[in-house]
Order: C-alpha cells, then structure tokens, then sequence
C-alpha cells in the first residue's frame, strides 16, 4: 500500500480523533470539575502510550548518555504548555460551543509563525499576516460579541491556543537534542497531569466514584485522543510535509463542528458556518502560499 495514503489516512484519522474529543470533553464535566477531567485525560494518555514506550524506545536511550537536566528542563517546559493549553480549552467549554472552541484551537497553526517572527527573530512567509487578519474576521463572525459568556469562553481558548503553539515550537526543538517521540509524549502527558493534579485537589472535589460516572469521556479523551492520535501523528508525519499535514491536523474544528450539530444539537447559524470557512482557509493559505511561491519563483 502507498505509503503517502498510509500517512494521509493516518492524518486525517488524528483529526477524527482531535475533533470528536471535543464532544466528551464537552459532556465529561457533568460530575466531574475542569481540571480534574483535564488531570485524569493526561494520566490516562500516559499509561497509553507507556507501553509503546518500553516497546520502541526504552532500550535505545538506555545506551545513551544523556543530560538528564536538559532533558528534564524541557520535558517540564512542555508539560507546562500541554497542561495550560488543556486546562484554558477545559474550561472555554463551560462558556462556549464546541465548535468555537475546536476552532479557536486551531488558530495555534497561525500562532507558531507569529511567535516565531517575535520571539526568535525568524522570518516568516508574508502570507501569515493576511491569515492573522482573515482569523480576526471569521472570529468576529463566530463569536456572539453580544454574549458574555461566549465571548470569555473563546477568549479562553485563543489563550490556550499560544500555549498550543509554544508547545509545538518546543516540542521541535527539544526533538534536535533527543528525538524520541513517544517518550516525549507519554512523560510530559505526566508532568502535565501532575501540574493539573495539584488545582484539582485543591480546589475541586475528586471522587474515584464520581470519576467512574464520566469514564467513557475520560477514556476517549485520555486514551484515544491524546495517546492514539498521538501515534497517529507520528505515521503520519514521516511521510507529509508540515504543510499538509497542518492542513490535515486544523480539519479537528470541522470535525469537531459536525459532531457537536450531530450530537449536541448544538445549532451553527450561517455567521458562524462563514466565520468557520474564513478561519480554516486563512490556516490553509497560510501554508500553501509558501509552497505555491517556491514552484512559481523556482527556490528551494
């Protein structure tokens, strides 16, 4: 079988599986608080992916010599984005429709340059500030400015959607000094779910029993989303470009979209269906545009 349809397959299955996530992040706070579904999510995400990690990885970075302090630094570094960009979608949900927040989350593909430009004196591609100003006009045509609670809820995600994209900025340099995937992934799911612990017990009433009574949300959130799709992602992008494959991973806000009008009854009017197509075609200019200027100037 192609291995460019194996990936694309692989892609467009991690986005099933990011966007439906939202419909039992969603309904999984009937008994249960924010940051207890937020810890509970990423312990199980860890203990998914922790098999994988004795299978695949465990020997090989037993031979190697490492800089535990480097890589704990980092490790601790992306625990923090994941935990903080998990919590602050988390909780918009308790505001905002799913499909604002799956939506808003994808802004983080538009973010990454950004910070990149401002932070790390990076160029960027001309095209990300025409994608930056087609996000603020879907956004403004999604959100109901004249709902408050709406209007935090995505406020919200948009924050967590810097955490995404810092995560992500991290998450490839920390692959330059220690590529291994799946051990990165299955340990700052840890750290993240620990950090998230800590408010939980503090400030919510965690019950084994009342965790029980959201364990099918938990366990799809947990183990499906974050610890399958995961893998996923891997596959997948071994064989696709970034530009793509970004392109694949934002289909999680139509994803998410569908299944919230399906499930959750959960209406999108023709402002928000617009406002929708705006976001998700300024994050497929954003990286197409690069690619289309190389073939029609001839760099590389």
């Amino acid at each position: 079988m192609n291995k460019s349809f194996i990936s694309i397959t692989c892609a467009v299955s991690c986005s099933f599986l990011w966007g439906t996530a939202f419909i039992a992040q969603d309904t999984g706070m009937d008994y249960i608080g924010p940051w207890t579904f937020s810890a509970a999510r990423l312990i199980l995400g860890f203990f998914a992916l922790l098999p994988f990690f004795f299978i695949f990885e465990f020997k090989k970075i037993k031979k190697l010599k490492l800089n535990f302090k480097v890589i704990f630094f980092y490790m601790f570094l992306l625990g923090f984005f994941l935990a903080s960009g998990n919590i602050f979608q988390q909780i918009s949900l308790i505001y905002t429709d799913v499909a604002n927040s799956a939506v808003f989350t994808v802004l983080y593909v538009i973010i990454v340059p950004v910070l990149a430009y401002f932070f790390f004196s990076k160029k960027i591609h001309k095209s990300v500030w025409p994608a930056v100003f087609l996000c603020l006009l879907g956004g403004l045509l999604l959100s109901e400015l004249d709902n408050y609670r709406v209007r935090l809820g995505d406020s919200l995600v948009i924050v967590g959607a810097f955490f995404w994209a810092l995560h992500i900025v991290y998450v490839s340099k920390f692959l330059k000094i220690f590529n291994f995937p799946i051990t990165i992934a299955a340990f700052q799911c840890l750290i993240a779910a620990i950090l998230s612990t800590i408010p939980a017990v503090s400030i919510e009433f965690v019950s084994f029993k009342l965790l029980t009574l959201e364990a099918r949300e938990l366990i799809y959130a947990g183990v499906l989303s974050s610890g399958i799709a995961f893998l996923l992602q891997i596959i997948a992008l071994q064989h696709l470009s970034p530009a793509p494959a970004a392109i694949i991973f934002s289909l999680e806000g139509v994803f998410a979209s569908i299944a919230a009008w399906l499930l959750l009854d959960q209406y999108l009017n023709e402002f928000k269906v617009l406002g929708i197509i705006i976001i998700l075609s300024a994050v497929i200019f954003s990286q197409l545009a690069p690619i289309y200027g190389k073939k029609i100037y001839g760099r590389n």
